[in-house]
């Protein structure tokens, strides 16, 4: 019994770790006692509360009273030949791509991806 709870605990402390390895959070400038009505993103563009976004490095973000939280919307590919083919980043599509280092127009088997 001791050993399914152990084991539980290790993969929800990985999944947490993945997670969180992809979101990030910036805080709002705000003086005690004032409420604000819009965030200031890393760019200094500016969001109403409760509004959301897609950055140019593909995050989504949301604009709420205390803080910005982004998470990326890209996933990485794991499980391939790293000495025979490479990652390339298709910002059109918030995706990264595995090709041969030798002919970047033949993609390379990948067995799974991580957040």
């Amino acid at each position: 019994m001791l050993n399914v709870l152990l084991g539980r605990l290790v993969i929800f402390a990985t999944f947490v770790t993945l997670c969180n390895a992809s979101c990030y959070l910036i805080l709002n400038d705000i003086v005690p006692g004032e409420s604000t009505k819009e965030c200031t993103d890393l760019k200094g563009n500016k969001h109403p509360i409760n509004s959301r976004w897609r950055t140019d490095n593909c995050d989504i973000c949301a604009c709420r009273e205390k803080e910005i939280s982004c998470c990326s919307l890209v996933s990485t590919p794991v499980g391939y030949d790293i000495h025979k083919c490479r990652k390339i980043f298709n910002k059109e599509e918030c995706k990264l791509i595995v090709v041969e280092k030798k002919d970047p127009n033949k993609t390379c088997d990948v067995s799974g991806c991580v957040l």
